[in-house]
């Protein structure tokens, strides 16, 4: 890749620079929580300078920028590991989607394949960009040295680069070899001794890393792309189709074995009790794995269906809409049986992260199926920018809706009912589960190892130095203040 640096590239390089300083102050001191929206206000403060307002895809940009904060918010505002570690990828590839969709043409639509594309091509030509960039780096500060200076100083940086490794190597086993040795190298100055070089040169090389990236992309962002196109997919694409007598053949014999399923089981599918042999948990654990199959194929078979079968015979056309639609509403049958025993199995055994995810995903998937229901009968809709949205928008919800608060409010509710809680589930959450269990003693300050669980916790917050201000997050500052001033005496 050619390239022509200007000035205004050179001082827009110093911008890039001083985010690669905020993105290393932000994510590599301690645990993160004010510093992610620090951070995505400085990088986005970045993007509108240099782009100024010339952006398209207003619509779905404004969606993607309030997801965008409302996820980057969830580390100051909450204090939920599962959705803090899970979110350390997914606003990365958000930001990344959503700048170069803004930065793209409106002839791209960003439901479609060839929006993925553009993606990998945006990210091949910024890497491509920071080599060329680096190249010409080179060349400038060889440009005014003969050849044989240049070439000397080359050798130089290569035997430094081999050599040092090879030096700290043999060093440490000189050390081993001979005591006499090693007291000679421990007596360097302890000035020396207490600088961490490993830890700042480091810090150094992520700086330049994250300078390098933020100056690469943003570079090539407005940068006229010509995404391949495989013309070999293209024509399979085309000429891809399912036999619609085949596709009606299959749906037959699907929906006659659910429809037989859901009548036998119906009876206990929506009943109070458990059939005779079986305990709560093969109770739930089996709706389970019906959730797995409405998810895996049934899913997959409408989708495949919708997409592949074509016929324009109207006797042909409604009976494939009547397939689909009873598939659709026996797989509802099934999600609605698998809701229920999990909520059994939860007012059994209590409330936990993955059993509350669980009933999101059954929402999300009758919310999935409901439209697609719709879909059967007005094609003119499409399924893939739907989808899109609705598992963008289901999964901002999740990180907006504090589920850690939900477990706590309904396992506090459940033992004013029946007395019974997980006081070491709640204690392997984040902080919000230490407010449970503060709010749990303050009810009932004689339950078994409470105490003990809440003066631990103490111990170690009363050890631990103050955080810095990246870590700052409303939640842990709250408990930890609540938890100092809590009399459980010794």
């Amino acid at each position: 890749m050619e390239i022509h640096i200007k000035q205004k590239d050179l001082l827009f390089l110093l911008g890039c620079l001083g985010l690669g300083i905020l993105a290393e102050i932000s994510f590599f001191h301690g645990k993160i929580g004010l510093s992610y929206p620090v951070f995505i206000t400085g990088f986005y403060l970045v993007l509108f300078l240099r782009f100024r307002l010339s952006f398209n895809h207003r619509r779905i940009g404004v969606l993607l920028m309030v997801v965008i904060w409302i996820l980057a918010g969830g580390y100051l505002l909450y204090d939920n590991d599962f959705f803090h570690v899970l979110n350390l990828l997914i606003i990365p590839v958000l930001v990344f989607f959503h700048i170069v969709l803004i930065t793209s043409t409106n002839r791209f639509r960003w439901s479609k394949p060839e929006f993925i594309t553009l993606l990998t091509t945006k990210l091949q030509e910024a890497i491509e960009y920071n080599a060329a960039f680096c190249k010409w780096i080179l060349n400038k500060t060889f440009k005014n040295m003969n050849e044989q200076t240049a070439h000397t100083i080359k050798r130089i940086l290569i035997g430094l680069i081999i050599g040092i490794p090879l030096l700290l190597l043999i060093i440490g086993l000189l050390i081993s070899a001979d005591a006499v040795f090693q007291e000679v190298i421990l007596h360097i100055p302890n000035f020396i001794l207490q600088l961490n070089y490993m830890e700042e040169i480091a810090r150094a090389a992520a700086i330049i890393l994250f300078t390098l990236l933020f100056f690469g992309i943003f570079q090539v962002l407005q940068v006229k792309s010509k995404p391949a196109r495989n013309s070999m997919i293209e024509r399979a694409k085309k000429e891809i189709r399912w036999d619609s007598i085949t596709a009606v053949t299959i749906l037959i014999l699907l929906n006659t074995v659910y429809v037989l399923f859901a009548a036998i089981q119906f009876t206990y599918f929506f009943s109070d009790g458990l059939l005779d042999g079986l305990t709560y948990a093969a109770y739930a654990r089996r709706g389970f794995f019906e959730l797995v199959f409405v998810t895996l194929i049934n899913w997959a078979i409408l989708i495949s269906f919708l997409k592949l079968v074509k016929d324009d015979r109207k006797g042909m056309k409604l009976t494939l809409k009547v397939m689909y639609s009873l598939l659709i509403a026996v797989s509802g049958v099934m999600l609605i049986s698998a809701f229920q025993r999990l909520s059994m199995y939860e007012a059994a055994y209590g409330f936990t992260v993955d059993r509350i995810l669980a009933h999101a995903f059954m929402i999300f998937l009758i919310v999935i199926f409901a439209y697609t229901l719709i879909r059967v009968w007005m094609e003119r809709l499409t399924l893939l920018h739907f989808y899109l949205i609705t598992g963008l928008t289901f999964y901002t919800a999740l990180n907006a809706m504090n589920i850690e608060q939900i477990i706590v409010d309904n396992n506090l509710n459940r033992f004013e009912e029946t007395g019974k809680i997980d006081i070491e589930y709640l204690d392997s959450l984040s902080y919000t589960g230490l407010n449970g269990l503060i709010s749990l003693y303050e009810k009932e300050p004689n339950y078994p190892e409470l105490k003990n669980i809440l003066r631990n916790r103490k111990q170690q917050m009363e050890w631990q130095s103050t955080g810095s201000w990246q870590s700052f997050n409303f939640t842990r500052q709250e408990v930890t203040e609540k938890l100092l001033e809590l009399d459980i005496g010794y």
